[in-house]
């Protein structure tokens, strides 16, 4: 699903205007992006969590011409999956019952 389904998918879901949807998400999308630069967490019950991951400066090379450099220091939001969410997903269709007893 892009951005713009899921604009498409409000909007539908709630009966309001497409331009209404759109500033709904990207509201959403703000304050969470916000959230991480502020390097708070953010925790969605049944969803999952973002947080941000911090990598030290490490020497690193370049793939083209194989000099070293040094990367900097960096954080990284990263998502975990919620135990609800995963299950959700990973949840096997039942199979069909003509002929199974």
């Amino acid at each position: 699903m892009t951005k713009a389904g899921l604009i498409q998918l409000v909007a539908q879901r709630v009966n309001i205007q497409v331009r209404q949807a759109e500033q709904i998400v990207n509201l959403v999308f703000d304050l969470m992006s916000d959230a991480l630069k502020k390097d708070n967490r953010i925790e969605i019950r049944g969803f999952g969590s973002f947080v941000n991951r911090v990598y030290g400066s490490y020497e690193g090379r370049n793939p083209k011409s194989g000099v070293l450099v040094q990367v900097s220091p960096k954080r990284v939001p990263f998502f975990k999956v919620g135990k609800e969410l995963k299950e959700r997903v990973d949840r096997k269709k039942p199979a069909n019952s003509e002929g199974s007893q």
